[in-house]
């Protein structure tokens, strides 16, 4: 059985920084892709970042290219999620998801969105704020 345990999100001010980590247990990390969705209320959940558990190849959203950076740590199962320079753009709820099609995980963001993307976690609200 696939699981998350997630930290990050909360409450910043525009220009702040804030930190996600999702540790997954019950499959083999290497197998996954592992990223970030986020989601406004009646919106559909679009990607944010995604990262190959094995290579590191990491992909983004161009709203997020130059400001989040996704690494992982194989030797933990975690991937982590530093966003800097927040704006009010980034107000949403932040969900970790994992897929072993790693192939989604660029694809997510030109054509199939939350397509294939197997594991979810709970969420966490960002809000940027002044």
């Amino acid at each position: 059985q696939v699981q998350f345990v997630e930290s990050g999100g909360g409450q910043v001010q525009p220009g702040g920084s804030l930190t996600f980590s999702c540790e997954v247990s019950g499959i083999t990390f290497d197998r996954l892709a592992v990223g970030w969705f986020r989601q406004l209320p009646g919106k559909e959940r679009e990607p944010v970042s995604c990262i190959w558990g094995d290579s590191g190849n990491a992909f983004y959203a161009g709203a997020a290219k130059g400001r989040f950076t996704i690494s992982r740590d194989r030797a933990k199962n975690t991937a982590t999620m530093q966003m800097n320079d927040l704006n009010y753009g980034d107000t949403a709820s932040y969900l970790c998801a994992a897929t072993r099609n790693k192939p989604y995980c660029w694809d997510a963001f030109y054509r199939t969105g939350i397509t294939g993307w197997e594991y979810w976690g709970q969420g966490a609200q960002v809000t940027v704020s002044s």
